[in-house]
């Protein structure tokens, strides 16, 4: 059934629609590109909180298995869509990173019992949410959308910065910004942009692998790859998920704290579905957009209620991955569920997934500053496919003034109380809850 007028996709240049089957090569291919971009990023965030905690080794290694296998499970719901539950769009979840400064506070309360409860019983506000996204449509609009997609790759920008430049390991060893570091970083990024630029669909397809291959190629002659992790890590063959194997618990003011990073979820996952219904070529208006992401929210919500069970953390949905739809023109959703089976794999053989802990920052760093800058010109070009009168426009002048603030000056929050600056202290948040309130009041009839 052709479009209605409310309903028109935009005119995308794609590979692979997303109801297209690309061949098991094709597929396989472009599932491993994407793999690339979320692995470490799935990772981090229970690495940060082990560390917080002072988690054992047996313990941390348990957190990231199960943080890869709930991913997976939580990108196959997305992209397959059961019933109402999903996008249907090529959707990638993973462990949120809005989530590490209410997670560690309750951790440091309640241990894991703590955590995982909390994770459990407050998604169903983000579930709550996406029920009633048709009826909050003039509150977030895609101007808030738009916004909150732009603070997003805003602020993915910096992470992608952080890693060209050696990452945190260079800061502390005072290597970070070196001429190594950057050659690295520059060749990967040129390297992506001159095999994109190619007529040929599988070239273009691979410019992300072919990038990074050819930065791991140079890291290693400069002595920047280093093996003797791989040779000395003693781990277990697999891992078995156990759900609540560290069993529950519920404290009020943690629960507050989970709730509203569930709320500001909802929106950025919102905004996520939003850039990739519009990368995707799909409509950004009518009931077919409505029901994407009013599943796509639900999702978000009930994966990670799925994830707390498995004892991992809260998902959300993967904004730069996005990016790498864009980049390698293929949006086909069954892509994903080569995605979520490579995931899983690695969740229950954790040895597959060393080799990707090896890889140098600077490598990954120049993959990722380009797909985090196209994050954030998917959301420039939503708030730009609207009309931005003076009220859009003092809209957009508070939310990235704020967003962006705490961003530039983290210390501004200095004398806030923790759990406070545990929810503001990201750009996304504060930005997001800006859009919101100050499109309800300045734009409100």
């Amino acid at each position: 059934m052709a479009a209605t007028s409310n309903e028109k996709a935009p005119q995308i240049d794609l590979i692979y629609k997303i109801e297209d089957k690309p061949s098991f090569k094709d597929a396989l291919f472009a599932a491993f590109q994407h793999l690339l971009a979320i692995f470490v990023a799935i990772i981090t965030p229970p690495l940060i909180i082990a560390g917080a905690l002072d988690l054992d080794l047996e313990t941390t290694s348990f957190l990231v298995s199960m943080a890869l296998f709930a991913s997976g499970i939580s990108t196959f719901i997305q992209c397959r869509r059961l019933g109402p539950v999903g996008a249907g769009l090529l959707c990638v979840q993973g462990t949120s990173f809005s989530f590490i400064g209410p997670i560690i506070s309750a951790g440091l309360v309640g241990g894991l019992p703590l955590i995982f409860g909390c994770t459990i019983v407050a998604a169903p506000i983000e579930m709550i949410v996406s029920r009633s996204f048709r009826y909050l449509k003039r509150i977030i609009t895609p101007l808030v959308s738009g916004t909150v997609v732009l603070l997003i790759g805003l602020s993915l920008v910096k992470v992608g910065i952080i890693a060209c430049g050696g990452g945190h390991a260079a800061m502390d060893n005072g290597t970070f910004g070196s001429w190594q570091n950057l050659s690295i970083a520059a060749l990967v990024l040129i390297g992506v942009l001159f095999f994109n630029r190619s007529g040929n669909k599988y070239i273009r397809m691979s410019s992300i692998v072919l990038g990074l291959i050819v930065g791991y190629i140079l890291a290693f002659i400069l002595g920047r790859v280093d093996l003797s992790a791989v040779q000395t890590t003693d781990i277990a063959l697999w891992n078995i998920p156990v759900p609540f194997k560290y069993g529950l618990d519920l404290n009020i003011s943690s629960l507050i704290a989970f709730g509203l990073i569930y709320l500001i979820t909802a929106i950025e996952a919102s905004g996520d579905i939003t850039a990739n219904s519009m990368i995707s070529g799909e409509p950004l208006e009518g009931e077919k957009y409505v029901k994407r992401v009013s599943g796509g929210v639900l999702a978000d919500g009930f994966n990670s209620l799925l994830a707390g069970v498995f004892n991992s953390f809260p998902n959300s949905i993967f904004a730069q991955n996005n990016g790498l739809i864009q980049l390698t023109g293929v949006a086909s959703r069954h892509v994903g569920y080569y995605i979520a089976a490579m995931l899983i794999i690695l969740g229950l053989f954790p040895g597959i997934g060393l080799i990707f802990s090896v890889m140098p920052d600077p490598v990954l760093g120049g993959a990722t500053l380009l797909m985090f800058g196209t994050v954030a010109a998917a959301g420039i070009r939503i708030i730009a496919s609207q009309e931005i009168d003076r009220k859009a426009t003092m809209v957009l002048a508070i939310s990235l003034s704020l967003g962006l603030g705490v961003e530039l000056m983290p210390d501004i929050l200095t004398n806030v109380s923790p759990n406070l600056k545990g929810i503001f202290s990201s750009g996304i948040t504060t930005g997001g809850l800006a859009a919101i309130i100050s499109n309800a009041v300045i734009r409100s009839k």
